[in-house]
């Protein structure tokens, strides 16, 4: 397509002027140049009109910032006669729309002003992000009313070929949506046929309910009663769901060798559909994130972004985060059509590009450990790879199904209870859930006080059941809670430093902060706290900013304040997240790695635009010596058997030759349970797998040596040796008694 050129009209229209002109004749106009005939008589004085250029200039800023109204009132009073500014706006929005544009470039080539008219040429520079730029020369008339310029409006100003009630349309090329894998290859999320299950609930017979429900556990690979679409302790076919109750989706593959059987069963309701699907009910929901499809009110932001509208955007997680890879560039072609619906020309083309798969760090088979692990439970599990930072399981508690948020699936109506559920299924409780650290704090408490000098790993204190160095207050030891509950705990005892750390002694730490506070080092916990990356985000990469917290560390005002902040109460608040990272330091010698979800993005059959590489972010500013001696505090832990992880983990860390260091934790939520809390690191230096770190989050869960840390446990188990023991709680692997069991005797705050 030839753009329609008006230097040339100007040429005419000037020499046709400068005909009637008394004045010698004047060469072509250079662009830019403003001409400004003197029609009156030689000795007559014509007052100059106002500069054209400055008015037409006006009117495209306004237009390129989109500011339709300042374009609105520029224009002749026969022009607002002719089109309402609704109805003006509305042309330029929808012109946007159409044309996917991104901005808009413009350029004054000449101008000739008359005394109550003027003429402009100018270049126009559509930017879109379908088809690339559109370029064209048009011209714009203008009239002299009050003093000004005043800008004669027609649909050419846009584009010269928009005339005689021409429109534009773009044919829009959409790539498909591409898939989302664990570090394994194994897909998370792709396009694949599915099918809904539900239940008819009135149909299901009640002898037969328990077969249906031991074969929708087989079909699911977890058990019915706690999907997230039900959130109860057991299923009852017969509470009030109405007539139909969800369950689930499986791909076409992975209902194959049940469809039968369920099929056989009467009330269950099997629905085929094609989607965006997500494998398992979800595979680390909370980190994949869903897709959703656009919304009345954000179709013409989209469409300006190039989208299709029938097509689904990431809402959340990788999703979310990796859409600019996951959906593609897009293409299209922009054709100008006539009034008739007819097509005058094709303005540009462009093919739509191949989009990039996102596979993570993930592994399927620990993430959906993590998931078990949980099931139950709120709370979060973050498995790391100890000296790179890579996340190998993100795991939150409740979870959802991303499918449900998918209007194909026949479910998705039954399956959105959880968006209303008080439990916030939706919050990924590893990186946006903020809680107090309580025990495993101590941690930071050990290295402030080490680096301090007023402490060394043979400084001593007398662990009783009480401290009551702040006047008029007596502050209890975990210990004594064990005796007033069975009378067989005694006190710890003279305990060194790092037993203070092996036996979770408060009162020691209760004297550290209060001491540190009291002798000019105010700030010393909390420094260190910071410095442990604690209070800050940790800039993951694979989530967008928003999707994780600061949590909160503060500065002591008063002894009090020293005293709770030392075993990670009062105002601190942690995400598990940060935690880990900092037990990941703890185990690699003193490197903070910035955590990252993303293992590649790469192309089908391309070279990677994007390979995972650890990405330093800081270092522990502790002293070789000081460092060991947090090593070894937090390793006696689990080996010495006063240790209070010893009883869960001792004998397998010994047995299995795997070594664990960690620390127990219990943080204080009143007046609910407390949140229990297990942190630690391997160090088995195998060459076949790397050492990770773990940390585990159980919220009001009791004593973190109950709960917390069996399931530590039971996922350095899956990860060594690809399965984990039974927990105390369970009967078999999924499956909970009416009340747990704890493991061993002693257990820590």
């Amino acid at each position: 397509m030839k753009p329609i050129r008006p230097v040339f009209l100007f040429a005419v229209v000037f020499l046709l002027l400068s005909a009637c002109s008394p004045a010698k004749s004047t060469p072509l106009p250079s662009p830019t140049t403003v001409l400004t005939p003197t029609l009156a008589a030689p000795g007559v004085h014509v007052t100059p009109a106002p500069d054209v250029t400055a008015a037409v200039q006006a009117y495209l800023d306004a237009w390129k910032a989109e500011d339709y109204s300042a374009m609105y009132a520029m224009l002749t009073q026969l022009s607002k006669d002719a089109i309402t500014e609704e109805e003006f706006t509305a042309r330029y929005q929808q012109v946007a729309v159409e044309a996917a544009l991104s901005g808009v470039d413009t350029e004054i080539l000449q101008a000739l002003t008359q005394p109550r008219h003027a003429q402009a040429a100018y270049r126009v520079t559509l930017h879109s992000v379908l088809v690339g730029d559109i370029q064209a020369e048009t011209m714009m008339n203008l009239s002299l009313e009050e003093g000004a310029w005043r800008v004669q409006w027609d649909d050419t100003l846009i584009l010269p070929q928009l005339t005689n009630g021409n429109y534009l349309v773009m044919q829009r090329y959409v790539p498909g949506r591409s898939n989302i894998y664990d570090r394994n290859g194994h897909a998370l999320v792709a396009q694949a046929d599915a099918v809904s299950v539900g239940l008819n609930a009135a149909e299901v017979g009640k002898k037969k309910q328990d077969d249906l429900l031991t074969l929708l556990w087989q079909a699911f690979g977890r058990r019915p009663d706690l999907h997230p679409s039900l959130l109860g302790p057991r299923v009852d076919l017969y509470r009030s769901y109405g007539w139909y109750l969800p369950i689930g989706e499986l791909s076409t593959e992975a209902i194959a060798p049940y469809r039968r059987s369920l099929e056989s069963y009467s009330g269950v309701v099997l629905q085929p559909y094609r989607a965006r699907y997500y494998f398992g009910s979800g595979i680390a929901p909370h980190v994949v994130g869903y897709v959703s499809a656009i919304q009345s009110d954000e179709k013409d932001t989209y469409l300006r972004r190039g989208y299709a509208l029938d097509e689904r955007v990431g809402r959340a997680g990788i999703e979310r985060w990796g859409e600019p890879y996951l959906s593609g560039e897009r293409g299209g072609a922009l054709y100008i059509f006539d009034a008739n619906g007819k097509v005058v020309t094709k303005l540009a083309e462009r093919e739509a590009g191949v989009p990039q798969a996102v596979t993570t760090t993930l592994d399927k088979g620990l993430q959906l450990a993590a998931q078990q692990a949980l099931a139950g439970y709120n709370g979060a599990i973050v498995v790391m790879e100890r000296d790179t930072g890579r996340i190998l399981a993100m795991a939150s508690s409740p979870g959802f199904d991303p499918n449900a948020f998918e209007y194909l699936n026949p479910n998705s109506g039954g399956l959105l209870e959880f968006l209303g559920n008080e439990n916030a299924p939706l919050l990924n409780r590893a990186t946006q859930g903020q809680y107090p650290l309580g025990s495993v704090f101590k941690i930071v408490t050990m290295a402030a006080a080490l680096e301090s000098g007023l402490y060394t790993p043979e400084t001593t204190y007398q662990c009783g059941y009480f401290f009551d160095e702040l006047p008029g207050v007596r502050l209890n030891d975990w210990t004594y809670e064990h005796y007033l509950r069975d009378e067989k705990t005694p006190p710890s005892g003279l305990l060194t430093l790092p037993e203070g750390l092996m036996r979770s002694c408060n009162p020691f730490f209760w004297h550290i902060g209060l001491d540190l506070f009291t002798h000019g080092y105010e700030t010393a916990v909390a420094d260190m706290a910071r410095a442990f990356g604690l209070g800050s985000r940790t800039g993951i990469y694979g989530l967008m900013e928003d999707e994780e917290e600061a949590g909160q560390i503060l500065n002591p005002r008063e002894p009090i304040d020293a005293v709770n902040n030392a075993i990670g109460q009062g105002g601190t608040l942690v995400t598990p997240l940060q935690v880990v990272r900092f037990i990941a330091a703890i185990g690699n010698g003193g490197t903070l790695y910035r955590p990252q979800l993303i293992e590649q993005i790469a192309a089908p059959g391309e070279e990677p635009t994007y390979t995972f590489e650890p990405e330093p972010a800081g270092t522990l500013p502790l002293s070789p010596e000081n460092l060991q001696t947090i090593q070894d505090a937090m390793t006696s832990v689990v080996s010495n058997r006063r240790g209070t992880a010893y009883f869960v983990l001792g004998s397998y860390s010994k047995n299995y030759r795997i070594p664990i260091a960690g620390k127990t934790g219990t943080a204080q939520d009143t007046p609910r349970d407390p949140h229990a809390w297990f942190a630690g690191y391997t160090f088995a230096e195998r060459e076949d797998l790397p050492d990770i770190a773990v940390v585990v989050l159980v919220e009001n869960g009791g004593e973190g040596s109950e709960v917390a840390a069996p399931i530590f446990k039971g996922m350095v188990q899956t990860y060594f040796q690809g399965r984990r023991s039974v927990f105390p709680w369970e009967s078999s692997p999924g499956v909970w008694r009416p009340t747990p069991t704890p493991e061993g005797e002693e257990t820590n705050p």
